[in-house]
């Protein structure tokens, strides 16, 4: 099979719309991406025009305030779950520099009395934006939506039963990341502004970024760049689903470059959805993808057990 040189584009509304040949198609067409490239572009995906607009508005008028009000929001003794994570404190496994960004973390609002509400941080309140927290938490739940029909689709096409996710995913660590990358002042010496990486979750979905940077890796080593249309989404595979189907998904290799140097002046926002399990969730390798010549590749795990090791690595703990 030859190498991937872009992503695919698939249409959610074949998945949801009640016909089964082109719901079987969507299935094929996202299973032989995530086994091929670990990405696809989502059309149809849920989130208005209206919604994503709001959610850009408010991000960059956070970012805007004064860093001394930002700091406000910055809990020690939270790892960065919640509220705000200043500029060049994480940084990818492996490296010592901190990435070129600054983010927030929205998490999981639980609403309707599950007991796992006591395990989670609450979400911090901007004071100063009487209406980001609440523009946030409606684009987290709308995400969240996405992402469990996209696992509908994975399940099948792993020949499990297509809820095979949903009780594992109720009320899941989630994380909705506001993500500003300030303009370069000065050349950087390591520095980017997300070094090559694969994210820790088992999917990842991404309203498409204010700028290009994104850059996916292919089996050959040459990068990709991928910017999303105005109407897609971009969702890729993360390390948990990669370890839970034995290698059969793929969690490729990205990262966000720097700009080139007349562009240094511009801010880059990005905004991702984290989609994580319960943390008692079983990263066991299936049975389904394990056979003689595949055999298992990882040790048994829980989702929180997993998390907890990559937190401490990406030195936010």
């Amino acid at each position: 099979m030859s190498d991937f040189k872009q992503i695919p584009s698939i249409n959610l509304e074949d998945f949801r719309s009640g016909n089964p040949n082109k719901k079987e198609a969507f299935v094929k067409q996202l299973g032989d991406a995530y086994e091929r490239i670990g990405f696809v572009a989502v059309k149809n995906h849920g989130l208005s025009d209206k919604l994503c607009n709001d959610l850009y508005t408010q991000v960059q008028n956070f970012f805007n305030l004064p860093n001394a009000k930002k700091r406000k929001y910055e809990i020690e003794g939270l790892a960065g779950q919640r509220g705000y994570v200043s500029f060049g404190k994480e940084h990818a496994k492996n490296r010592n520099e901190g990435d070129l960004k600054e983010f927030w973390h929205f998490g999981q609002n639980v609403t309707d009395g599950d007991p796992i509400r006591k395990v989670y941080p609450d979400n911090i309140n901007v004071l100063e934006l009487p209406h980001f927290n609440k523009i946030g938490l409606e684009a987290y739940k709308k995400l969240e939506d996405t992402g469990k029909q996209l696992l509908r689709a994975i399940a099948l096409h792993l020949g499990l039963t297509e809820d095979y996710f949903e009780a594992k995913i109720h009320n899941g660590n989630s994380i909705l990341r506001p993500i500003h990358y300030p303009p370069i002042t000065k050349e950087p010496k390591n520095a980017v502004r997300a070094a090559e990486h694969e994210d820790i979750n088992l999917i990842t979905l991404l309203i498409g970024a204010s700028a290009e940077g994104l850059q996916v890796q292919n089996k050959s080593g040459e990068w990709i760049s991928v910017t999303a249309l105005p109407e897609q989404i971009i969702v890729n595979v993360g390390d948990m689903l990669q370890r839970l189907t034995n290698n059969k998904l793929k969690s490729t290799t990205h990262r966000v470059v720097n700009p080139a140097k007349e562009k240094w002046n511009q801010s880059r926002y990005s905004i991702p959805f984290f989609l994580h399990p319960r943390a008692d969730m079983s990263l066991a390798c299936l049975e389904c993808c394990i056979d003689s010549n595949k055999p298992k590749q990882y040790s048994d795990i829980t989702a929180g057990a997993y998390l907890n090791q990559r937190i401490k690595e990406l030195g936010l703990t």
